[in-house]
């Protein structure tokens, strides 16, 4: 069944904290996303950044806690990019992320979805400096939903696929820094 993303979740921006406070950042704070994190991440879920925020970066800024599971879509420099919530998170001004509505949606099968809708999401892109999906954009865009059973039968398929190519990035990434080292 053919839904708007807004009827099977909720869209919600990221922010970034002002960089002249320091105290908005955190060695070991509240994880936050960039889409230069997810740059070449291979995995599924996330859970840290290359940057933690303060509980003070949070509150003097757009940025929001995600719950777990939350679905992290990069929405401009690039377009595209799709993790999962590893743990409760925020993200910064790039990103467009889902909180499931798990009664219409598995939040798996969402993630599954996304991955394959990137060159979708870069076509509804506008913008004057750079392309970006707008939260109304992506809270407008059209998935197909199938009932939960289907969506639970297709994880079940797709799973140890994606978990064999996360093994295989893992074992290609060793590799690279091997060679690189010496």
């Amino acid at each position: 069944m053919k839904y708007k993303i807004s009827e099977i979740g909720k869209v919600v921006g990221g922010g970034t904290p002002s960089t002249k406070h320091t105290e908005y950042y955190s060695k070991n704070g509240l994880a936050w996303i960039t889409p230069k994190d997810l740059s070449d991440y291979h995995k599924k879920y996330i859970g840290h950044g290359a940057k933690d925020i303060s509980e003070e970066g949070l509150k003097h800024s757009s940025a929001k806690l995600l719950p777990i599971n939350s679905i992290l879509i990069s929405s401009r420099a690039p377009i595209g990019y799709v993790a999962m919530a590893g743990t409760d998170l925020a993200t910064s001004q790039g990103f467009k992320s889902i909180i499931p509505d798990t009664s219409k949606v598995i939040p798996e099968f969402l993630y599954y979805l996304m991955l394959k809708s990137k060159d979708r999401l870069e076509r509804i892109a506008s913008g004057t400096i750079f392309n970006e999906v707008s939260g109304r954009e992506m809270s407008n865009f059209i998935v197909n939903i199938p009932e939960l059973k289907t969506q639970r039968e297709i994880i079940q398929k797709l799973n140890p696929i994606f978990k064999k190519i996360e093994e295989n990035n893992q074992i290609n990434d060793k590799m690279a820094h091997r060679k690189y080292i010496g």
